[in-house]
Order: C-alpha cells, then sequence, then structure tokens
C-alpha cells in the first residue's frame, strides 16, 4: 500500500512530466526528433541529416518564409 506521500511524490513526478513535454513540444524541442522518425519510414536507405544541419536549415526555411505587411 502507498502512503499519502508516496501518491503525493507520483503526482508531481506525472505533472513534471506533463509541463516538460508541453513545453518540449511549444518551443520546437522535439522536431528533431519528429524529422528523424519520419526520415526512417519514408527514406530507409540513407541516413537523416545530423542534428546542427537539421536547425540550420530549419532556421533558413523560417527566415525565407518572413512575411510582412497585412497582405
Amino acid at each position: 500500500m502507498m502512503s499519502k506521500i508516496g501518491k503525493f511524490g507520483k503526482m508531481l513526478r506525472h505533472i513534471a512530466s506533463e509541463i516538460r513535454w508541453y513545453t518540449r513540444e511549444f518551443f520546437g524541442d522535439t522536431a528533431y526528433e519528429r524529422y528523424v522518425a519520419r526520415h526512417r519510414i519514408e527514406h530507409p536507405d540513407h541516413p537523416p541529416m545530423c542534428e546542427r544541419d537539421f536547425w540550420r536549415m530549419r532556421d533558413r526555411d523560417a527566415e525565407d518564409q518572413v512575411q510582412t505587411g497585412c497582405c
């Protein structure tokens, strides 16, 4: 049987885990992990780009797609 303190600790760990997941998703930290997973399925014949190149490409693409103005 788990004590009240043990249950509370387990609940806090779960909440902290959920907060970490949402934070990583919100800030895009999981983008490379998702890229690698998709790449393994779609292109199993060659390795994915390294993480450094991935972030450079992502930043370059974001800069190229900047829109100014209202239309």
